[in-house]
């Protein structure tokens, strides 16, 4: 299909090459396996935020060989903090399809892309567009507040109407040449200025044909999800110590919050101490428990109310590490992918140790 505007492929690519950003750490090498890891480690996820996240995966995992040899726990520790963790999940599970059944090759058309673990057709677009120089429209966050704002689509861009029709624009607006670049450039332009706040319209390359621009009414595009108040739930976390220090860490299921990573025993009852591998834990007196300074953690149905209760009892070194427990040291040096709010509350206990 051919673009029905190369106008605004030939400007926006003329502003790339100004302004763009083009010394990203997964710009320097653009192979499938690199942009790959970028991609996914972007989705619902900022530059700044990655940036450290991906030099360090690099680092551990320089090709996706060694990701698709590495144990979850190995990689779901390089995740940590960076949230979504079902994204680390189907990336090791997607390299060791690619390794083990492809020869390590990426595919290379988006169909097959998508056909991997977490890999969605935007995802797919970008990988073979940036890293295969393949004709494919990509339709990101970024890219969806772009489109909606020049072209003044109503409604919000992840209802099915919505989505269609920015989908058939993204098509008709993808060049067949520089792909690559007008792929990074539609992004970057998302991300720096035609932002979701505070867009700076003035250094847009599109100010004079941006149908949202133009009306004055930048802020109404895109559409926005009907808010809902999200309801509160509570949970007791106990961090339980033996006498080395150590905190005794359990295993979450697959599936799920947090899926298979490590957290803290937790109740719904505060006054309810589980117990653990037979050893029951009580409030005798020759234990100690203090709580500590509630946490909230925020997911995107719900806030999560921590209330972490700290306790040192003689009983604990009865129980012994298995799949399921672990104990963890704070000095973090086993590598475990961590719940978020358990390495922040860790951290704070190591500091104040």
């Amino acid at each position: 299909m051919p673009s029905t505007n190369p106008l605004f492929a030939k400007q926006l690519l003329q502003w790339f090459d100004k302004h763009g950003r083009h010394d990203l750490s997964w710009q320097t090498d653009r192979t499938p396996y690199r942009v790959w890891i970028s991609e996914i480690m972007l989705q619902q996820t900022q530059v700044t935020t990655v940036i450290p996240y991906f030099e360090r995966f690099m680092d551990r995992f320089a090709t996706i060989e060694e990701l698709a040899a590495a144990q979850t726990d190995q990689v779901l520790h390089l995740w940590t903090g960076l949230g979504y963790y079902a994204r680390a999940r189907n990336l090791h599970k997607a390299a060791k399809v690619i390794v083990e059944t492809n020869g390590s090759s990426f595919p290379d058309t988006v169909e097959g892309l998508m056909e991997l673990a977490g890999i969605g057709q935007s995802t797919a677009g970008a990988i073979a567009a940036i890293s295969m120089g393949v004709r494919a429209p990509i339709l990101d966050g970024n890219v969806k507040r772009v489109l909606a704002r020049y072209h003044c689509i109503f409604g919000w861009p992840e209802q099915s109407t919505v989505k269609k029709q920015l989908w058939e624009i993204a098509e008709s607006l993808t060049p067949f040449e520089r792909v690559d670049d007008y792929t990074q450039a539609i992004m970057d332009l998302g991300a720096t200025v035609c932002t979701r706040s505070k867009p700076s319209c003035q250094d847009c390359p599109f100010q004079l044909d941006c149908g949202a621009h133009q009306q004055d009414r930048v802020t109404e595009f895109p559409g926005k999800k009907a808010k809902k108040t999200l309801p509160v739930k509570s949970v007791t976390m106990f961090i339980l110590q033996n006498v080395r220090g150590e905190v005794l860490l359990e295993k979450r299921p697959a599936s799920g919050i947090w899926g298979s990573l490590y957290s803290l025993p937790e109740s719904a009852k505060p006054s309810l101490i589980p117990k653990l591998m037979g050893a029951s834990i009580d409030n005798g007196a020759d234990n100690e428990s203090e709580e500590l300074e509630k946490i909230r953690h925020s997911f995107s149905h719900y806030h999560l109310d921590i209330t972490p209760v700290r306790i040192l009892a003689s009983k604990l070194d009865e129980i012994a590490e298995t799949d399921r427990w672990l104990w963890y040291p704070l000095d973090h040096s086993l590598e475990v992918g961590l719940a978020a709010p358990v390495k922040k509350l860790l951290s704070k206990l190591a500091e104040n140790s």
